[in-house]
């Protein structure tokens, strides 16, 4: 069986668990002398002295890369900078970054391919075979789509790429990794299950539902009530796409989700 050190890749685990997060953060560690890291995590220090420790066994940060300004993802990075001196900063849209990375970009060892949906300045990171995913596909279950302009369109055209990649590592942000024939099949799986809660949202159009609570009863009605604001986020970003495609009923109400942003 396959395992992380094949790949030369540790992961370590914030210890911030949560209906969001699953069992926590995950912060990953590729190759050596100097070693990269994807995802720095949560403002936790003890999570940070231990990065830390593992990135100075593997002789050093070459770099640090970012897949979304969320905080469990980017929160730590001052924190770690603090720890590891001043390394190059990679991402699309973090503040703190040296490097502002889109579609294709490379960055050390890794190559930026843009993933939007979760949030719009997504990336998920290649590494060979190995494929870092931040919140475009976790280790198990599902993520929420935050209602960005074709937040949902890109999202799903995003994992139509990655089924497309030549892949044997999943490494998500959230979950444990996925090895083998198994990494393009939980992709699949993914594209396949936002599918199918598009098919339910019109399935529920088409029989009179035009309340949100209508929409969500009928094709999020598995959800539980504290993933809740996350499930009338993402019926937004369906809703939009469907109205963008010329498919939406009149009347269909879009959930008023304020300022939510989710994790």
């Amino acid at each position: 069986m396959e395992r992380l050190e094949d790949f030369d890749i540790t992961c370590v685990l914030a210890e911030n668990p949560g209906p969001f997060t699953l069992d926590g953060s995950n912060s990953w560690l590729i190759g050596r002398d100097p070693c990269w890291i994807v995802d720095p995590g949560p403002p936790i220090d003890s999570h940070l002295d231990r990065l830390a420790g593992e990135a100075a066994v593997r002789g050093g940060v070459g770099g640090i890369a970012i897949t979304h300004d969320h905080a469990d993802h980017s929160g730590g990075l001052e924190g770690l900078l603090e720890r590891v001196g001043d390394v190059p900063v990679g991402a699309a849209a973090v503040s703190r970054a040296s490097e502002l990375l889109a579609d294709g970009d490379d960055f050390g060892p890794l190559t930026a391919i843009a993933t939007p949906g979760h949030a719009p300045d997504h990336l998920a990171f290649l590494a060979g075979e190995a494929l870092f995913t931040g919140d475009a596909v976790l280790g198990h279950g599902s993520v929420y789509i935050s209602p960005d302009e074709n937040a949902l369109a890109g999202y799903l055209n995003a994992l139509d790429r990655l089924i497309a990649l030549e892949l044997n590592l999943l490494c998500p942000g959230h979950g444990g990794p996925i090895f083998g024939d198994e990494a393009r099949a939980r992709l699949i799986e993914y594209r396949d299950h936002r599918l199918d809660r598009e098919r339910m949202l019109i399935e529920a159009l088409e029989g009179g539902a035009r309340s949100s609570d209508e929409m969500l009863a009928h094709a999020w009605g598995d959800v539980p009530a504290i993933l809740k604001p996350a499930a009338e986020a993402t019926l937004a970003a369906h809703i939009d796409k469907l109205a963008a495609e010329g498919r939406l009923p009149a009347g269909a109400q879009r959930p008023d989700i304020g300022e939510y942003g989710g994790l």
